[in-house]
């Protein structure tokens, strides 16, 4: 049980991934999207977060899980993002959007999630942080779920089948 609800933890972490290269500046306040924002989207969807996850207080070797982001659309809202993903855990696989809030640490892209609940999964809080990576960019945080928590860590890569599409090289570059 701990495991799945980390699991879709890591989905909704994993989420808010870019690279922390130089971008435009902070996001003024306003409906429309500034620059890196809408790069931010632009660089989420088509996307898989390839990673491991640890549970606090048990031993052995992480394991591998993969989340794929189908679309992100900057909402209104500031800090707001719908991000729409499919997660295949166990008997679990399921498309869902959801707005999460990222929020930015200078030029770093942070997924926050705080008492955040999803019906039929629980209550979750998370903290992932994304940079740039030589082959990928890489993302690492913390999960909470209950009593239950733990890091987790990955690369995020285009998808494979949709190399003309919005997970292409040209699209999906790191901003």
């Amino acid at each position: 049980m701990t495991t799945r609800l980390f699991h879709l933890s890591l989905a909704f972490l994993v989420l808010g991934v870019i690279d922390s290269v130089a971008v435009s500046p902070a996001p003024a306040c306003g409906d429309e999207p500034t620059q890196r924002e809408t790069r931010l989207a632009a660089y989420l969807s088509g996307t898989q977060f390839i990673g491991k996850f640890t549970v606090d207080g048990k031993d052995g070797t992480p394991k591998t899980e993969t989340y794929t982001i189908k679309s992100c659309e900057k909402l209104p809202a500031a800090d707001l993002y719908r991000l729409t993903a499919r997660i295949k855990y166990g008997n679990v696989d399921q498309e869902l959007p959801m707005d999460l809030k990222i929020l930015w640490s200078g030029n770093t892209p942070v997924i926050t999630l705080d008492s955040l609940w999803i019906p039929g999964m629980g209550t979750f809080d998370a903290r992932v942080l994304i940079q740039a990576g030589p082959d990928a960019a890489r993302y690492a945080g913390t999960w909470q779920h209950g009593e239950h928590g733990g890091h987790l860590f990955g690369k995020i890569v285009p998808l494979e089948d949709n190399a003309s599409g919005p997970g292409s090289e040209s699209e999906n570059a790191a901003p």
